[in-house]
């Protein structure tokens, strides 16, 4: 008798309207602040920024939390130093001549050629000829944002 008894009690409570979740339902919705660029970003508009490594600037070309795309240009000679991030990424190398290293395989691309780093693989490269480079993040680089 007990347990039809709870039983039955639990089911009433289930069809029970929650107060709580009707009171947050009629509050007015704030709207949510997303992270991502504008929808349009102009080269023109925009300034290259220090990287910390000598002879190397970027600038973000847009994101939002799933990805982002940046412009990297490097002088002659320029390094982009050894380091890892939890990050996958695609380079598309504009031009330029670069010598990378990637998870201890090194190779000579150029303009046309591109480069996929897996998450957390040690990888750096040294400008052979001033060029370009265009790297996209999954997910976004949180840290290349000011």
């Amino acid at each position: 008798m007990k347990t039809r008894l709870f039983s039955l009690c639990m089911a009433c409570l289930a069809f029970m309207p929650d107060t709580y979740a009707m009171e947050k339902m009629n509050e007015p919705q704030k709207a949510v602040e997303k992270t991502c660029s504008p929808t349009f970003m102009f080269d023109s508009e925009s300034e290259w920024e220090a990287t910390g490594d000598k002879g190397v600037v970027r600038k973000i070309l847009g994101y939002n939390g799933q990805v982002m795309m940046v412009k990297i240009k490097f002088d002659k000679d320029a390094v982009g130093a050894t380091h890892r991030h939890y990050h996958t990424q695609v380079t598309y190398v504009v031009s330029g001549k670069f010598e990378f290293t990637i998870n201890g395989e090194k190779k000579v691309v150029s303009g046309g050629d591109a480069l996929y780093m897996e998450p957390d693989v040690e990888h750096d490269c040294k400008c052979l000829e001033p060029g370009i480079l265009i790297d996209c993040f999954s997910p976004m680089r949180e840290s290349f944002l000011k």
